[in-house]
């Protein structure tokens, strides 16, 4: 029997934050079957995890490829494995992914998790990103994964609309859009746009915050955020850049679990 759950993630409400597939296996699985699982689920992300070690081996797929780093799907696999029991609330879990070891603890209601920085580097934008993203950059600059475009406001974060086709022939994974947010309650906005891997907009992205974090942290001297990425479902989560490494917390639900025939 192979459970999947359904977890909403970067929110402390159902139907909001980023929904993640987490599927508990009991050994390593046929990575086309993966694949298809995650397609099936069509979510951003599907974690696919199972005992390793003292930890658990963890992997993410997209419907249209495996990615390398995924914030969210680890905060539900972590939630998953603490609100079904699969082990202490009390153990810090470790995760051997092909991002090496992360880990995740829970303190108080929220769970932290321990990834690595991402930094960027500026860039110019390559041909077609402007057009596509319909605004005029601050900034552009590129991490190991994805863009990352500073624009003037949140209002221009907010009401961006890009044409998604011609986003999808950029090379990267996706394509972060950021600004200084105009609320007190949260220092920074973002939004991410994927096509490239099967992700027109991701609602929230953990992985984003690594290089993030460590962005905002440069230009606004300071190490501890608390951030909003302003998709239509929205979610929020805290940022503490600590020397290579990104602290990200959130908070999640679970709305589905089943089993998977197939």
């Amino acid at each position: 029997m192979t459970r999947i759950y359904q977890v909403d993630t970067f929110t402390d409400k159902p139907f909001h934050g980023n929904p993640a597939g987490v599927c508990i296996l009991e050994e390593p699985a046929d990575e086309k079957w993966m694949q298809n699982v995650a397609k099936e689920m069509n979510l951003s992300e599907t974690a696919f995890l199972y005992p390793e070690n003292d930890g658990y081996n963890l992997r993410w797929f997209a419907p249209d490829a495996e990615v390398d780093l995924c914030g969210h799907a680890t905060l539900a696999s972590a939630h998953v494995l603490w609100e079904k029991e699969y082990t202490r609330k009390d153990e810090i879990l470790k995760f051997f992914t092909k991002s090496g070891l992360l880990t995740a603890k829970l303190k108080e209601k929220w769970i932290e998790l321990d990834f690595p920085t991402l930094h960027e580097e500026v860039s110019e934008a390559p041909t077609g990103l402007i057009e596509a993203l319909g605004i005029e950059p601050k900034y552009v600059g590129r991490n190991a994964f994805d863009y990352i475009v500073e624009v003037v406001s949140e209002e221009e974060v907010k009401s961006i609309m890009p044409d998604l086709a011609k986003l999808s022939n950029i090379t990267t994974r996706g394509v972060i859009v950021t600004a200084l947010a105009d609320s007190e309650d949260y220092d920074f906005m973002s939004r991410l746009f994927a096509p490239a891997i099967g992700i027109p907009e991701d609602p929230v992205t953990g992985s984003a915050h690594c290089c993030l974090g460590p962005y905002w942290m440069k230009k606004l001297g300071k190490n501890i955020f608390n951030a909003y990425q302003a998709s239509a479902r929205g979610g929020f989560l805290k940022v503490q850049v600590k020397g290579e490494r990104v602290i990200l917390s959130g908070k999640a639900v679970t709305v589905l679990e089943g089993e998977i025939l197939a």
